[in-house]
C-alpha cells in the first residue's frame, strides 16, 4: 500500500482524511490501539517512535514517550512490532533525526519498508539537509512527509510542497503539540496556503482536539491529524475500545 496514492483516492472519492497519532511502545497493547483506530475509519495512522528530547511535542506526547522509553521501547522494537499489524491502512512513523542517524539512513529506511510502513515524518530534519535521508527513503519506497509552519515564506512553502511525499503536513499553529480549547486562527490560513501550492493531499495537525475542531480545520484542507487528544485518553487509562470510539466520533463528524 502506498500512502499518497491511498490518500489521493480517498480524497478524490469525496472523503475528508483522518490520521490519528499513536505512541509506539506505550504498553503492550499499543498495537491493539493501532488496529482499533484503523477499524474506526482512519485513512492512515501515524506511529510515534519515542525519543528523549521531542522538541516538537508538548507535555502529553512527552509523557507518553517517556513512559514508553521507561518500559523499554526502542525504535527497532517498535518497527519490528509494526510488521505484525494486520491493517489495511497506510502506516507512517513519526520520529526525530537522532534515531534515524543512529541507525543509518539506508538501514532505517529498509527496516521501515520491511515492516510494511509507507512513510516517515522527521520534523527536526531541516529542509536543506534532507538529501541523505530523503534519498535513502525514496530508494526504499518510504514517503517522507514534510511540515510547513504558519511562518514559512511562500517560496519555501512551494519547495516543501514539491518535495514532500505522501502528504503535506500543515502545522496549524505556532507552538508544540497538545490539546487546545479552540481551533487556532492560523489553521484555516495554513490550509488555504498549502492547498494553493500543491495538489498533494494537505493535512492540518497540532492542536486539533475534538470533532468540532477537526471539521473546522478540514474545511480549508483535505483532512486532519489528531494526536494529543487521543494519547491523553490512553495515558489516563483508556483502552483500545476507547480509542476506537474517539476516532469513530471524529470520522462520523468529518463524514457528515
Amino acid at each position: 500500500m502506498k500512502l499518497e496514492a491511498h490518500l489521493r483516492a480517498r480524497r478524490d472519492a469525496g472523503h475528508k482524511l483522518l490520521v490519528p497519532y499513536v505512541t509506539g511502545g506505550l504498553g503492550a497493547g499499543w498495537v491493539d490501539v493501532v488496529r482499533a483506530v484503523a477499524d474506526a475509519g482512519a485513512d492512515a495512522i501515524e506511529i510515534g517512535i519515542p525519543f528523549s528530547d521531542p522538541v516538537m511535542d508538548g507535555v502529553t506526547i512527552q509523557e507518553a514517550s517517556q513512559r514508553a522509553l521507561d518500559i523499554g521501547a526502542t525504535p527497532a522494537g517498535i518497527v519490528a512490532e509494526a510488521r505484525d499489524l494486520d491493517v489495511d491502512t497506510p502506516l507512517v512513523v513519526m520520529t526525530y533525526y537522532n534515531p534515524v542517524h543512529h541507525a543509518g539512513h539506508e538501514r532505517f529506511a529498509s527496516s521501515l519498508a520491511d515492516s510494511g510502513i509507507d512513510g516517515a515524518i522527521v520534523p527536526d530534519l531541516p529542509f536543506d539537509e534532507l538529501d541523505g535521508w530523503a534519498d535513502a527513503a525514496d530508494r526504499a519506497g518510504i514517503e517522507t512527509v514534510l511540515l510547513a509552519a504558519p511562518t514559512t515564506p511562500d517560496a519555501r512553502l512551494q519547495e516543501i510542497c514539491d518535495r514532500s511525499r505522501g502528504f503535506v503536513y500543515g502545522v496549524a499553529l505556532m507552538g508544540v503539540t497538545g490539546e487546545r480549547e479552540r481551533l487556532a486562527s492560523q489553521a484555516l490560513e495554513m490550509g488555504k496556503r498549502c492547498k494553493a501550492a500543491t495538489d498533494r493531499p494537505v493535512l492540518l495537525g497540532v492542536g486539533i482536539s475534538n470533532a468540532e475542531q477537526a471539521v473546522g480545520a478540514a474545511d480549508s484542507a483535505d483532512g486532519v491529524i489528531v494526536g494529543s487528544a487521543l494519547v491523553s485518553r490512553l495515558l489516563h487509562g483508556g483502552s483500545a475500545d476507547d480509542a476506537h470510539d474517539f476516532i469513530a466520533s471524529l470520522r462520523s463528524a468529518l463524514d457528515r
